[in-house]
This record gives C-alpha cells, sequence and structure tokens, in this order.
C-alpha cells in the first residue's frame, strides 16, 4: 500500500472523515457474497484431489454448455472453478518453499487450527504458520500453504479480529443463507 493508503487508512477514528468521502456518491450494490474463485490448473484431476482432499470441497455439477477440461467444487459459501490451462499461459511462482503472507492467496475461515494443521500434516503439505497479537481482542492464527499450481491458500481463524469500517459504518452488508445456492439432492445407483 503506498503512503496515501497509508494516511487515508491509518489507525482506528484516524483519518475517518477522509474516507467517509470515499463513500460520498456511491450508492449501495445488490451483491450478496463472494460467489466464487476460478483457477487455471496444470491438471485438474490434481487439484480437484488437493480441493477435496485437503480442503473439504465437494465437486458439483457443471453447465453441459461449458465443453472445455474443468471442475467447479463447492463448500462453505464459495465455489472454486478449476479450468485446465491451454497452453503458455502464466502461473504464479510455484516453488513450495516461498510462502510470503503479503502475496497474493485467498483466505479461508476455520474454527479448528489446530485440525486443520494435523490434516495439513497428514497430508505432508508444507506451511508456514503465524500468530498475529493484536493490543485488543485474541490472537490471529494463520496456516499459508500452496495448491498444485503454487496458488497460496491461507486459512486463519480472523473471526477473532473485530470489523472496524473505516468511515463507512452502515454500508456494510453481512451475508445470510440467501446467497447458498439451492442443493439438489440426488441417490446415484451403480
Amino acid at each position: 500500500m503506498g503512503e496515501e493508503g497509508k494516511d487515508l487508512l491509518s489507525e482506528h477514528g484516524k483519518g475517518e472523515k477522509e474516507v467517509s468521502q470515499i463513500y460520498e456518491n456511491v450508492p449501495r450494490m445488490p451483491l450478496m457474497a463472494l460467489n466464487h474463485v476460478s483457477r487455471l490448473c496444470k491438471s485438474v484431476k490434481a487439484s480437484v484431489e488437493f480441493y477435496v482432499k485437503v480442503l473439504g470441497f465437494v465437486v458439483i455439477e457443471r453447465p453441459p454448455s461449458l465443453d472445455f477440461n474443468g471442475a467447479w467444487l463447492f463448500n462453505y459459501g464459495i465455489g472454486v472453478h478449476l479450468v485446465q490451462k491451454q497452453g503458455d499461459e502464466q502461473f504464479p511462482d510455484a516453488d513450495p518453499n516461498r510462502l510470503d503472507p503479503m502475496d497474493n492467496h485467498i483466505s479461508f475461515q476455520c474454527e479448528d487450527m489446530n485440525a486443520m494443521e494435523r490434516r495439513l500434516i497428514d497430508m505432508k503439505i508444507k506451511y508456514m504458520k503465524r500468530t498475529i497479537n493484536e493490543e485488543e481482542g485474541a490472537p490471529i492464527d494463520q496456516l499459508f500453504f500452496k495448491d498444485p499450481d503454487g496458488f497460496m491458500i491461507e486459512i486463519c481463524n480472523c473471526e477473532n479480529l473485530e470489523l472496524v469500517p473505516a468511515g463507512a459504518l452502515g454500508r456494510i452488508k453481512l451475508p445470510g443463507d440467501r446467497h447458498n445456492p439451492p442443493l439438489q439432492m440426488r441417490i446415484l445407483l451403480d
């Protein structure tokens, strides 16, 4: 973040007037929640196995009109769409030894950090553990690791972090169950 961003969004209460000016003449958006994250992958099969076995996602059916190699997964109110890499498309740094919390990543909220850490150990996935201790409130635990294509994933207990709008009180819309798609249960017979 540049110096301007640091000044604008500094400690709680500082810069609140400047931040609130950002919201002038900005209508409330009809957005409900993050729907999905899409990832290019070297191997759809390897990525599906990772997201299912490590993170507990469930493979869901894709629309038949999507005639390219890919897979859709869903759980925890979010979808992960995997698309087979074609040609020379670039990937992030796939070096599993480079785990930088400041790098691009997607983060999942976790209710049992110890269980998740045991899972990573059992799956022999290299990870980095970090704890952020704020002056007020409980510590925030984080686990960082990469999927088979080098995309970084964070697991955290960020519910311990108080959500304080910077000059935008009343503009945050918390999701209800409405954003979750309907679930169709079918029994598959062999």
